[in-house]
């Protein structure tokens, strides 16, 4: 079995993670731990403002943070599953994480996404979109919304 498994470092990702190791999971099977950079942010210039961080530095900063949290969740994974032979590996990509998800998903055709649910309401989920709707309807394989408590 594949699977994927989606973390922004959130308490959201790390209910992903408690419901990962309740998977009957068998030796050979592969959990591969995504974290998503989406660097379209818009940014606005105010020449009162002073100093503003180029984007080349803001860039930096979040992809660091995407791999210690990509660092963190796959050591987790592998103490869990030490046992069990589970390859776990770790990717950081770029891009629309709703599409980046579902692409990675079609590239390992994965059997199971995981991922987990900021569990918006309507109108924030109309003003900030959801990635777990998107990927649920657009996955080429079963999809986990996980919803921590």
């Amino acid at each position: 079995m594949r699977i994927i498994l989606a973390t922004d470092g959130t308490k959201q990702s790390e209910a992903a993670i408690e419901i990962t190791r309740a998977l009957n999971l068998n030796a050979g099977d592969e959990i591969q731990v995504i974290s998503v950079v989406d660097m379209a942010l818009p940014l606005s210039i105010d020449i009162y403002a002073g100093y503003q961080p180029s984007t080349e530095e803001i860039e930096s900063a979040v992809k660091e943070n995407a791999e210690k949290i990509l660092e963190t969740t796959g050591n987790k994974l592998r103490a869990i599953f030490a046992e069990k032979n589970i390859t776990v590996v770790t990717e950081l990509l770029t891009g629309s994480p709703e599409s980046r998800i579902v692409e990675k998903a079609e590239e390992i055709s994965a059997d199971l996404i995981i991922v987990g649910s900021h569990g918006y309401n309507r109108w924030e989920r109309l003003l900030l979109g959801s990635v777990s709707d998107s990927v649920i309807h657009h996955a080429p394989c079963s999809v986990l919304v996980v919803r921590s408590k």
